[in-house]
């Protein structure tokens, strides 16, 4: 188990996005572990991204897509889920972050299924309400260090090759849809480790 370093969030925040595929997703909670391997990502920048929450600034929800790489935001939209991200950026910007869209399961799936209300293991961690609801991952996570060994964090996983990462627009936005920063690795590859 090798934790993903701090140096590795403090690069472009579109090349994290796809760097991050592949990496496990850790949570530890009421001594249970539950992971999984990161299968979508979705990279948001800063004034340069009209759909990025820091486009407009610092506020008290996005802070800590300004603040120090390698920690959790995680925020509540739609007034029923939350979404987690990897605050993630280059020293050229001062904010960004990669939304972590789904996770193919691989531990702790029993916990998933009772969080989730399925058994369908398919269906439990593929959208980013769906992950967080089946991680029980909530405003409390945001702000932690993911780079250190706690309640929610990220280890090395398995390798992807370029040729297995399909790109995209990114979904739910209306602005900056032009840019192709959704990515995503091909469910074989994934059930092949």
């Amino acid at each position: 188990m090798n934790l993903i370093s701090r140096s590795f969030y403090a690069r472009d925040t579109v090349k994290v996005a796809q760097d991050l595929l592949g990496k496990t997703l850790i949570r530890n909670i009421d001594r249970n572990i539950i992971s999984g391997i990161i299968a979508e990502t979705e990279a948001y920048r800063y004034t340069d991204d009209e759909a990025s929450h820091s486009f407009g600034g610092m506020t008290e929800r996005n802070k800590a897509m300004f603040g120090e790489v390698g920690r959790v935001y995680v925020y509540f939209t739609y007034g029923m889920h939350y979404c987690v991200n990897a605050v993630a950026r280059s020293p050229d910007y001062p904010a960004g972050a990669v939304l972590i869209r789904s996770l193919f399961p691989q531990h702790g799936i029993d916990f998933m299924y009772k969080r989730r209300k399925t058994l369908d293991i398919s269906n439990l961690a593929n959208g980013p309400a769906k992950l967080t609801q089946a991680l029980k991952i909530t405003q409390k996570e945001y702000g932690q260090d993911l780079t250190k060994k706690s309640s929610l964090y990220i280890i090395d996983g398995i390798k992807i090759k370029r040729s297995d990462i399909a790109s995209g627009p990114r979904i739910g936005i209306k602005k900056a849809t032009d840019k192709l920063w959704n990515f995503k690795i091909s469910k074989n590859i994934l059930e092949d480790n």
